[in-house]
């Protein structure tokens, strides 16, 4: 194959690799009952102007399978944070004894449960927009090098490369969902 080919499979797998990464971690965002600090990964705070993630202005800890605690690293900082989560609007209810931030974790109703399930496979779904996405511009590429002369042959391996390419990361998408809908459905 042609160097033109090998670079455009080379960043064909880079950005399915990226949906694939991309994917893993919206999972990370949508909890399964059990406590933990990736839960407030999307929760930024506005510490002195600025947007700033709350791993960055707290210690985040989880004392047990249902408690998150959060202790600022300044004081004046608890109202900010405790604000921060409830705009986050991640279904927690914080409690600020003024010291720390205690959230509890609410146990899974069967029906939030389902909710969750559905947003995974509508994660799952868009990772697979990116990897067909990936592939439609990787065939669109190897087509403009058949225009430019490189052989027919050649193009056609490579686009059927790219479909093996796509077929392996749309499987492992599927197997990393059957994975998270277990995890969140089990009580």
């Amino acid at each position: 194959m042609t160097e033109e080919i090998e670079f455009i499979l080379d960043s064909t797998k880079e950005s399915m690799t990226g949906s694939i990464a991309h994917l893993e971690k919206e999972f990370l965002n949508i909890r399964a009952g059990k406590a933990s600090p990736a839960m407030l990964g999307s929760v930024f705070v506005d510490y002195y102007g600025s947007a700033t993630p709350l791993s960055q202005v707290s210690k985040i800890s989880v004392p047990d399978a249902r408690t998150i605690t959060l202790q600022p690293f300044e004081k004046n900082m608890l109202h900010v944070i405790e604000k921060a989560i409830m705009v986050a609007n991640i279904g927690f209810n914080p409690m600020n004894n003024g010291d720390v931030i205690i959230i509890s974790v609410p146990a899974l109703t069967e029906e939030r449960r389902r909710d969750l399930a559905k947003q995974a496979k509508v994660e799952a779904e868009d990772a697979k927009v990116g990897i067909r996405n990936a592939r439609k511009d990787a065939n669109t590429d190897i087509k403009k090098l058949e225009k430019e002369g490189t052989s027919e042959d050649i193009c056609k391996t490579a686009e059927d490369e790219v479909q093996n390419l796509t077929n392996s990361y749309i499987r492992k998408i599927d197997e990393l969902l059957v994975v998270k809908e277990a995890e969140i459905m089990k009580v």
